[in-house]
């Protein structure tokens, strides 16, 4: 049984660090604890019935409570299984960075890495052409060189 466990937002890694040491302290029968990127303030809870998950969590800081019903692996598939497919970035984009330290800088995609969901970038505004890598999810497309191809069009 998988269980929606709410947490305080910004705090999930740590509250997953304390279940997973209480887990294995009491030995409790819970599978896996996991926390799906992009999903804030919540964290999944395999457990084999209610009373491991509760046990599991049960007063601890930063953990708000269980929500009510259980949910299915196929549910939560898309949060957990790692999908190249949806990374819509292409070589040639120009991107805007939105993590320091290179935040609101542009910059054009040299090479993408699906498997480690990186991207390598040359930085517009630098002097000297530097390639630098950075998190898929650290970088917006701002212009796609197709989008060019066609106002030239017009």
């Amino acid at each position: 049984m998988i269980f929606i466990i709410k947490v305080t937002t910004n705090k999930e890694e740590r509250a997953v660090d304390m279940i997973s040491d209480r887990i294995e302290k009491k030995n409790l029968n819970v599978f896996s604890v996991s926390r799906p990127h992009g999903l804030r303030g919540y964290i999944l809870l395999e457990a084999e019935n209610r009373e491991s998950a509760e046990e599991a969590v049960f007063n601890l800081p930063y953990v708000k409570g269980i929500i009510g019903k259980t949910i299915g692996y196929e549910e939560v598939k898309n949060m957990i299984e790692p999908s190249a497919t949806s990374i819509s970035i292409k070589n040639g984009d120009i991107v805007e960075m939105i993590a320091e330290p290179f935040k609101k800088e542009k910059a054009k995609v040299v090479r993408i890495d699906k498997q480690k969901e990186e991207v390598v970038v040359s930085l517009l505004g630098a002097v000297v052409p530097l390639p630098v890598t950075v998190k898929l999810d650290n970088v917006k497309v701002i212009r796609r060189e197709q989008d060019e191809e066609e106002e030239d069009d017009n």
